[in-house]
């Protein structure tokens, strides 16, 4: 318990103080774990204990890998960022490999050093490019894309390092076709699993809205996932990886990626942990010099390789160096590589040491190289000649959400906000938690997908930090201000619509940062009585003028829109509707020096939806407010009441 509590003290002032200095929690773990461990302070006796619990931090990685890549995502994404992510890496392992071999480590020494190098860490490059604001440009977002997909072709990894450890110095050929076969009866059988059985069992577990029961079964699926491929003699992390591409096919994608999170990142931080572990303080005056000429030739070999490759792919010189600058960095999951080969013998201690400080050095490196992007790009081809406009290459999942809208809750409400955005052509999200109503929708081809829009993971995990709004359709305030408290702490500055039955918590809403309240019972009221005065042969335009009267107190963001209602008069075609119309005032007019008041507008039957004076537009100017030469006033109201009003506000002045 004192060595737990340690760990866990250390761990949190750590990552606190990595945290404040916006560098990768992963880095603070690897730290915590060189100097708890045994070659350092020794505060672990058992590491190893730590270390089997830590791999299930590995197993829930592969497994968010995989619902965020899907089959039919991976079938998308084929051409560009498939064949350059996959090139990267064969490309790297291969040169590293061979140059690890020709300097005396065995093949299979050498082709874990090969992989463990073709890595980039997503998150340094993801954040280091936001801080630069070069995340949507041409060279972050297929940089990014690249980094992301270097996830899925590391996947096979995790089948080749144990039976290239088995094997050791014997032939491989014969352990890697019985690997391989396993494999694809693991895939098999996954695949049948997931499409027959995951999809209704997912169903059920959600029609019976229970959290807990959802964390169980996604718990159970990963991790049966997990032991099946396990027990085939494969890794534990590539039956989970299967699971979740079965899972990211469907509409609970999103939840289920939340409610594993929480283990993932506890479990994958003590993972990083136990790897900084095998850090050898003792050893850096040894090896420090191989080490730094490794993270040197590392990040040159993988700048040279990605460049040419992307080059080779037909976009233009200066952008594929910026590309080969910003992947050049190593990556986490180099570490996943280096664990799964030193728990099976297939590199000694000495190489492995040389390779995870290589690796550290760059990550460390990494954040100022990728600063320098464009330098290095000059230096190498000089100043590009085109702007870096191009289409970008897609980027999956989160990354893809950008400038949407989120709704919370697709019912009746909700459906017709979805399919006015989808007329206008914004994009956008929903979360609801109807599974009937999720799967008829998501078989519909719809953006919805199951989860609980009141966690903060969720509203992550559909790109909040990137929407343009939120929209809360549900009747369900208590939810709604979970939301709310969400959004304000992640981004203050989003406006969010909320929807509520009626009028008794608006201000507890509004409070709380609602942008805009909507309460049905006052939109239904309004609409019953606008319909009925209507039918009572009161005009138009008076009834617009009441209902917008009602409306202006309660709707800030609806004042201009309902004032003079220029929407209808835009769309009436007919030649006696009521109309926009500006007039200016001469000098010498009548109207010139007195007030609206004394003007009264009203006696004509029209209404004043502005006063422009000098640029300045004024919406619905107040009653006292005295008019001058020059002045244009936009009127409302029907062709001859405005023909009499303005005739009557331009006469010349009597005297």
């Amino acid at each position: 318990m004192v060595e737990l509590l340690l760990l866990l003290a250390a761990a949190v002032l750590v990552v606190a103080l990595f945290q404040r200095q916006r560098i990768p929690s992963s880095l603070a773990y690897l730290l915590v774990g060189a100097v708890v461990g045994p070659h350092a302070a020794g505060l672990i006796s058992d590491a190893e204990t730590i270390r089997l619990v830590a791999e299930f931090g590995l197993v829930f990685l592969l497994f968010t890998i995989g619902l965020n890549f899907s089959l039919p995502q991976i079938y998308a994404l084929r051409h560009l960022v498939f064949s350059l992510g996959t090139g990267q890496v064969l490309l790297t392992t291969l040169a590293v490999g061979v140059a690890a071999w020709a300097i005396g480590l065995p093949p299979a020494a050498a082709f874990v050093v090969g992989a463990m190098f073709a890595q980039s860490s997503t998150s340094i490059i993801g954040k280091q490019l936001a801080e630069q604001g070069e995340e949507n440009s041409r060279h972050g977002r297929l940089g990014l894309a690249m980094s992301v997909f270097q996830d899925v072709t590391a996947v096979p990894l995790v089948v080749l390092i144990p039976v290239l450890a088995a094997a050791g110095s014997q032939s491989v050929a014969l352990p890697l076709a019985e690997a391989l076969a396993k494999a694809l009866l693991a895939i098999a059988v996954v695949v049948f699993a997931g499409r027959r059985l995951l999809g209704p069992l997912f169903h059920e577990v959600a029609a019976r809205r229970s959290p807990e029961l959802f964390t169980l079964t996604v718990l159970l699926v990963s991790l049966a996932a997990a032991w099946a491929t396990d027990s085939l003699g494969l890794s534990l992390a590539f039956g989970a990886f299967l699971a979740g591409m079965m899972l990211g096919e469907t509409e609970f994608r999103h939840q289920i990626e939340s409610t594993i999170r929480p283990f993932r990142d506890v479990l994958l931080g003590l993972f990083f942990v136990t790897i900084g572990m095998l850090v050898d303080p003792a050893s850096l005056p040894r090896i420090w010099h191989w080490s730094l000429a490794a993270a040197a030739g590392l990040l040159v070999v993988k700048t040279l390789l990605v460049a040419a490759l992307v080059r080779l792919a037909g976009i233009e010189a200066f952008t594929a160096w910026r590309i080969g600058v910003v992947l050049a960095v190593g990556g986490e999951f180099g570490f996943a590589v280096l664990a799964l080969a030193l728990g099976g013998g297939a590199i000694a201690a000495e190489p492995a040491q040389i390779a995870l400080t290589a690796v550290l050095f760059s990550m460390i490196a990494g954040p100022l190289l990728i600063r320098l992007n464009r330098r290095v790009a000059e230096l190498a081809v000089g100043r590009s000649k085109k702007e870096e406009a191009a289409p970008a290459a897609p980027v999956p999942q989160a990354a893809e959400l950008r400038r949407h809208v989120i709704i919370c809750g697709y019912g009746r409400i909700g459906q017709n906000v979805g399919r006015f955005l989808d007329e206008e052509g914004i994009p956008f999200v929903a979360l609801d938690l109807d599974p009937v109503r999720v799967r008829d929708a998501h078989t519909g081809g719809e953006p919805v997908y199951y989860g609980d829009a009141a966690e903060r993971d969720m509203l992550e995990a559909v790109g909040v930090m990137n929407a343009r709004l939120v929209v809360i359709s549900h009747d369900d305030p208590g939810a709604a201000l979970k939301v709310l408290h969400h959004v304000r702490a992640l981004r203050p500055e989003l406006p969010v619509m909320v929807r509520t039955r009626d009028e008794s918590r608006v201000e507890e809403l509004r409070q709380a940062g609602a942008t805009e309240i909507v309460p049905e019972t006052l939109e239904a009221g309004m609409m019953i009585v606008s319909h009925a005065l209507l039918l009572l042969d009161v005009p138009l335009r008076r009834v617009i003028h009441r209902v917008r009267d009602a409306r202006v107190d309660r709707y800030h963001l609806m004042r201009e829109f309902f004032r003079g209602n220029e929407v209808l008069a835009g769309h009436t075609v007919e030649s006696d509707a009521d109309r926009l119309h500006s007039v200016s005032l001469p000098a010498g007019a009548a109207a010139v020096g007195r007030t609206l008041a004394q003007v009264d507008p009203a006696k004509d039957h029209i209404v004043v939806t502005a006063l422009v004076r000098e640029g300045k537009r004024t919406l619905e100017p107040a009653a006292d407010t005295r008019l001058a030469a020059g002045d244009v006033l936009v009127l409302f109201g029907a062709p001859a009441d405005l023909e009499r009003a303005e005739a009557r506000l331009t006469e010349p002045a009597v005297g």
